[in-house]
């Protein structure tokens, strides 16, 4: 059923965002080659669950498909997950089943969907290191096309998948092991591990140290559940050179030693020099908890960007712009948001 003049904040995180001139509810892969049809012309949006993205209070013209395709199997340690499907409830299926690949990135807010998007990576693990397959339909042919992970190249926070809006992700395909598959070598992860006195040689272990270590982190979320109206890290770690990186490390809150800090930009970021973009907001001056009316930092962490009562989209987006302009004069730094900023600002 196509729904007109749906208003968007209700679908994201953030809770802000105007009407999408059409809305489309996805239940199941098949339907998506007759809703295109019935989407008629205009661009076509694709929304999971909101957790990652900034829609303007003007809305979205065209129509938005909202993917709410949920379905899983498994078969002998392969995982097909649908891409409305939240991704934490892959993980806990995962873990349920003793299989082991994802469990790192317990927690993780959004759709699989939007994890094979961004390509999600957490406390040194990322959805594409188990990846298998990715089935996509072509909104231009609305074809179903399979490609295969040898098929596929990833780098921090990029996917192929950003550079084809035409292409609407459906499923993706996981291989699991029934044993562990890399260490836990991040270090926010080893303390948390420590204060609950866990080893983490099991999946539940980790799962709990994992989630302990995104709470003190300020990055649990789940829907309906009055967390913080944030889409967690706003803006993408930025690769600085040495000299830079050795600067901005001194800024940390926590009072790991840079070797520490160097290792977790290696595990998170593929690079000592892929410093925190935490950093370089104190570095620049800004603090946890700073305030702009109803939009904050978040007092946990300083590179959440926070709707406390009622921000607009656009008060949001002049705070990041901001937030931007003020580390490219202080620091010649590039900001770059992790968060899809969708519609019109201005």
């Amino acid at each position: 059923m196509i729904q007109e003049n749906v208003d968007l904040a209700g679908f994201t995180s953030f809770g802000v965002g105007g009407p999408a001139a059409k809305l489309i509810t996805i239940d199941s892969p098949d339907d998506i080659s007759s809703v295109l049809k019935q989407a008629g012309s205009g661009p076509i949006w694709a929304l999971g669950y909101g957790t990652n993205v900034l829609i303007s209070d003007t809305g979205l013209p065209g129509t938005v498909l909202l993917f709410r395709h949920k379905g899983l199997e498994l078969q002998d340690g392969l995982v097909i997950a649908e891409a409305g499907l939240w991704w934490d409830d892959l993980v806990q299926t995962a873990i349920d089943k003793n299989l082991w690949g994802l469990e790192l990135t317990s927690g993780v807010p959004g759709s699989v969907g939007a994890a094979v998007f961004i390509n999600i990576t957490a406390y040194g693990q990322s959805q594409s290191d188990r990846l298998v397959w990715i089935e996509y339909v072509d909104i231009k042919t609305r074809q179903t096309i399979r490609l295969e992970a040898k098929d596929l190249t990833w780098d921090y926070k990029q996917s192929i998948f950003q550079a084809h809006d035409d292409w609407l992700i459906i499923r993706a395909a996981y291989q699991l092991r029934s044993q562990p598959t890399s260490e836990l070598t991040y270090q926010s992860a080893l303390d948390a591990a420590e204060e609950l006195g866990l080893s983490p040689d099991s999946l539940i272990n980790r799962r709990k140290i994992i989630l302990l270590a995104r709470q003190r982190a300020g990055s649990l979320f789940v829907p309906n559940q009055g967390y913080a109206k944030t889409v967690g890290s706003f803006f993408r770690n930025p690769l600085v050179d040495p000299e830079q990186a050795q600067y901005l490390m001194g800024f940390d809150e926590t009072g790991k030693s840079r070797a520490q800090i160097a290792v977790m930009n290696r595990v998170h970021g593929g690079n000592e020099t892929r410093i925190s973009a935490a950093h370089v907001l104190l570095a620049a001056g800004f603090s946890r908890g700073q305030s702009w009316g109803d939009v904050r930092l978040h007092p946990m962490n300083v590179l959440k960007i926070e709707n406390t009562g009622n921000a607009s989209a656009q008060d949001i987006y002049e705070v990041s712009q901001e937030i931007i302009k003020t580390v490219k004069s202080r620091l010649a730094i590039d900001l770059v948001p992790e968060a899809r900023i969708l519609g019109q600002f201005y």
